[in-house]
């Protein structure tokens, strides 16, 4: 029972004020001058008085309310290296069993780590599990909390933690870990391709040992070196970018005998490969209305440095005029086709003939230059059928069709063959999805026989319009019109011509997100996301090996013609694995060498301070690897009191309660307080009336 007791005035105090100050006033002045019946008189004033104060006594009947307990559970991927995980169950279970037998405790279990997001994939952030048990509770009412862990927690507050009650520690692992780990220290994210990138890296160990240590490095899965390192030291790295677009340089030590784990031993960086300006040489034969529109074109490509000339004089112009007087450029013919070809990374020939400009053997150096790698383009026109074609030199062993001598003059639509609906060049461009495309027109088509490689555009009857094709190392396209600069006029509507023209000159110059066969995989918080490109109809299932070496088959869906993509949930973070037919790609799932495997030796030291501070204490579960699970005593203590001793914790009660029902008893109420009342009146009449 809790009794207290209230006043229920009958009158307002202001009222209650006016009434008995004047009253009192007159009893102790009959007091002072000792008066017949002055003590009567303030008697009977007090009951009065108490009478219009009208006290209650109250009678609470309250229900007492449990201190909140927080049991932090760390299930971190670290917790799984060695016996943490035994050691963590144990210690969970055991306490659950000694906190139930306190009435007084509300025990609130929350595990933290096992969330799918990657960022508490990475971290341990065992401060903000602990923060949201809080959320709605009162300080008054927070007993304490316990962390099971093995003490790399990332969120560690800097002081105090917020909630004012003992935070206690248990430590999963033993003193004796052994760890070495590998890191760089300087990674930069953007390189050139083909040029050697300057990073940085060191090898780290728990003892503080020095040495020497064998480092592998690879490149996109291919090992590239093996480096001498010291243990310890910075050590400077040089690494060549092979290709545009993500590349994943490795870093691996070799597993020491009584190392906690090897998880650590690999170092990933993400460096994204960028190409030097491409260089293109453009030859135009003649004049002509689409002349411009393949310069255009690439001039306006910021990645691509542009060389351009024009027969404007072929050698069977003769006019008379002195030579001295010709403001033309003379075609340095010797300096581009046999000094600097292979500088060049594309050469077009848009409606080139051989009319004695370049010499005869300078063809062979063409088709040499496309054999060991190189690109050609042949934008053809009438002058392909004739009888100065440039299919009649030896470059006619690069090129991918011969020419009929026929001319097609009519009205077509550039379409798609079933193939280029497939090919990444022709997939998806802009208007080709209607029958007819919505484009307009062209005009010509030039005659082809016993064409070669991939036909992705039909023309006038069906066709080649579009050919591409690979001789050697090198890469060949051939456009069988010369009409393409409508659809950059804009002649009914117009057409994609950038959209096309940029993917052909492109694809030629082994663009890799162009390639007919392709694979890639890309890591998205928790989810492997993989993309593959192919012109067949099913490429069957990827395979996938995970960072710790278990292999799952991914089922790839058709997501538009020649792509297919699958994707998979992942709890691990690492470098993946995928195949698929004869190509492979890797992947990292996660932030890069995350926090969480960073360092995974087990420590009390980054709880120590947030503990102390709250009076909390920092101990281990176990004193060496296999050895039983040790339990300290859990003793309620009040808010005042020591929370932790040497082989206990302490956790606080709270004297927080809920009202359940109230009891009313008036002191002056009823008859009881009438005849109070009455009794002092009447004594006080009688003693004035005597």
């Amino acid at each position: 029972m809790n009794w207290s007791i209230s006043f229920e005035p009958l009158l307002s105090w202001p009222l209650l004020a006016l009434v008995l100050v004047p009253l009192a006033l007159l009893a102790l002045v009959g007091l002072w001058f000792r008066q017949r019946g002055a003590v009567l008189r303030l008697v009977a004033l007090l009951a009065l008085a108490a009478a219009l104060f009208n006290p209650v006594f109250l009678n609470e009947e309250r229900e007492p309310l449990k201190s909140v307990v927080a049991l932090v559970v760390d299930r971190s991927q670290s917790q799984d290296i060695g016996d943490r995980t035994r050691q963590t169950d144990e210690a969970v279970a055991g306490l659950q069993q000694r906190l139930g037998r306190f009435k007084q405790f509300d025990v609130r279990v929350v595990e933290a780590g096992k969330s799918d997001a990657a960022e508490e994939r990475t971290e341990t952030r065992l401060f903000g599990a602990l923060e949201g048990a809080f959320r709605d509770v009162p300080p008054s009412r927070i007993g304490g909390a316990i962390m099971v862990t093995d003490g790399e927690v990332h969120d560690t507050p800097s002081g105090t933690p917020e909630f004012n009650a003992p935070l206690h520690a248990l430590i999963t692992g033993n003193d004796h870990e052994k760890d070495r780990r590998i890191r760089f220290e300087n990674a930069p994210r953007f390189g050139l391709v083909g040029k050697p990138l300057d990073m940085s890296y060191r090898v780290i160990s728990t003892e503080n040992e020095t040495g020497p240590v064998d480092v592998r490095v690879s490149v996109n899965g291919e090992q590239v070196s093996v480096e001498h390192a010291t243990v310890g030291q910075a050590m400077a790295l040089q690494v060549t970018i092979p290709g545009a677009g993500r590349n994943i340089i490795e870093l691996a030590i070799d597993r020491e005998s009584g190392e906690l784990t090897d998880t650590n031993n690999r170092a990933i960086a993400l460096v994204d490969g960028i190409r030097e300006n491409l260089r293109v040489l453009l030859v135009s034969g003649e004049p002509h209305a689409g002349e411009r529109t393949w310069r255009n074109l690439l001039k306006s490509d910021a990645s691509v440095d542009l060389v351009h000339f024009t027969i404007l004089r072929p050698p069977e112009k003769q006019d008379g005029t002195p030579i001295n007087e010709l403001s033309l450029i003379a075609f340095p013919t010797r300096e581009l086709f046999v000094e600097k070809i292979k500088d060049f990374d594309l050469i077009i020939f848009d409606r080139y003939q051989h009319r004695d400009v370049l010499p005869i053997l300078y063809y062979d150096y063409i088709s040499e230059y496309v054999e060991k790698g190189g690109a050609l383009l042949i934008a053809a026109g009438p002058e392909y059928a004739g009888e100065a074609s440039i299919a009649r030199t030896p470059l006619m062993s690069a090129l991918p069709a011969m020419p009929t001598g026929e001319v097609v003059d009519k009205a077509f639509y550039p379409r798609l063959t079933e193939l280029g609906q497939r090919h990444p060049v022709t997939r998806g461009l802009d208007g080709s999805a209607t029958e007819p495309p919505h484009w307009s027109r062209w005009f010509r088509t030039i005659g082809v026989q016993n064409p070669q490689g991939e036909v992705v555009m039909k023309g006038a009857d069906n066709r080649p319009l579009l050919l591409l094709d690979r001789k050697g190392e090198g890469r060949v396209g051939m456009l069988l019109s010369d009409q393409g600069w409508l659809w950059a006029r804009g002649f009914e509507g117009g057409g994609p011509h950038v959209q096309l023209y940029r993917r052909i000159a492109h694809w030629l110059m082994k663009e890799p997100e162009l390639e007919e066969e392709r694979l890639t995989a890309e890591g998205r918080g928790m989810v492997l996301e993989i993309r593959r490109q192919t012109m067949a109809d099913d490429p069957g299932p990827a395979q996938i090996i995970t960072p710790s070496g278990k292999t799952l088959a991914v089922k790839l869906d058709k997501s538009e013609p020649g792509v297919f993509l699958g994707s998979v949930q992942t709890s691990e973070i690492g470098l993946f694995q995928v195949a698929n037919g004869d190509l492979t790609a890797l992947a990292h799932v996660g932030p890069v060498n995350a926090p969480e495997f960073a360092d995974v030796v087990s420590t009390q030291e980054r709880l120590k301070a947030p503990a102390e501070a709250t009076g909390g204490s920092v101990r281990r579960l176990a004193s060496a690897a296999g050895s039983d699970v040790t339990l300290p005593s859990i003793v309620p203590v009040r808010s005042a009191g020591e929370a932790s001793g040497s082989d206990w914790i302490g956790l606080r009660t709270t004297d927080d309660s809920v009202l359940k029902a109230v009891s009313r008893v008036p002191l002056f109420g009823g008859f009881l307080g009438l005849g109070l009342l009455l009794l002092a009146m009447g004594s006080m009449w009688y003693r004035e009336g005597r």
